[in-house]
């Protein structure tokens, strides 16, 4: 298992030029808030909220953070907010091979490989991958090359006819479950670089082959969330992903990176993964 910073992350596509007011009452509104309903969590007045979203009043950096984390900004785009105001930027972007980020990147492979033999991995906001155990590894064989050229990219990975796509049992719902994803990313970060992948991978002719099962065709399983079914050396492996992040994160790009795991969804495929990666 290497952890592999991609040297890329994903940019805010907002400008500060148009200063913090406008950038404010854009995230509020996408949040679907009353200015009233913002002034109560932040514990200000709808006046002084209106105020500073037409540019009458300048708010303090305080007032900033403080409107940032009642709206759920992301960390990176916190920053770009108390630029906007005309204040430093607050949450540093340390590079994750940085000694700094000693302790995260010990965590990351202490919590990935002893996961294993089920598989895990870890990406960034580009959905590049930055750590996978052997059990993400062991899913991986037979890509072609190309596709495994880092960065590696899960979305690339999973939904290019060459990559994984082909052998998704249920690629229809699973396909469907990753473009929701990010859709509501992209609805988050507002991030061109992210959109641009999303119209990528969205572009993908199905494969005829992965897209022929579907869950009600599949063996009656009680399935709890909704499994991804895939071949490996002609068994169908059933799983379910739990994504987690960092909590409250003071650094970009920790805020950034998600820890994504998948449970084996059966007793077949737990038996199967134990036997191949003991």
């Amino acid at each position: 298992m290497t952890i592999v910073p991609s040297g890329r992350s994903v940019r805010a596509s907002a400008s500060t030029d148009q200063g913090v007011g406008p950038l404010l009452r854009a995230w509020r509104e996408q949040r679907r808030l009353s200015q009233l309903e913002l002034a109560l969590r932040a514990d200000s007045s709808a006046r002084h909220i209106s105020f500073v979203e037409t540019g009458r009043s300048r708010p303090s950096e305080e007032m900033v953070l403080r409107l940032a984390e009642h709206l759920e900004v992301p960390v990176r785009e916190r920053n770009a907010l108390l630029l906007a105001a005309g204040y430093a930027p607050r949450f540093p972007e340390t590079p994750l091979d940085d000694p700094a980020l000693d302790a995260v990147r010990e965590g990351i492979w202490r919590l990935i490989q002893g996961y294993e033999p089920y598989p895990a991995l870890v990406f960034d906001a580009a959905y590049h991958v930055v750590a996978a155990n052997r059990g993400i590894m062991m899913l991986l064989d037979g890509i072609p090359e190309p596709l495994r050229r880092p960065p590696l990219n899960t979305m690339r990975l999973t939904l290019h006819p060459e990559g994984l796509a082909p052998r998704i049992r249920n690629l229809r719902e699973w396909r469907g479950h990753l473009l929701e994803q990010m859709r509501r990313q992209i609805a988050l970060r507002r991030s061109e670089s992210l959109r641009a992948l999303y119209e990528e991978v969205a572009a993908y002719p199905v494969p005829v082959s992965g897209a022929e099962d579907s869950l009600e065709e599949a063996e009656s399983v009680p399935y709890f969330a909704l499994p991804m079914r895939i071949e490996h050396e002609g068994r169908t492996l059933s799983f379910i992903s739990s994504t987690s992040t960092f909590n409250t994160p003071m650094d970009v790009t920790v805020s950034e990176l998600a820890i994504e795991t998948f449970l084996p969804a059966d007793p077949a495929t737990a038996k199967y993964l134990h036997t191949l990666l003991p």
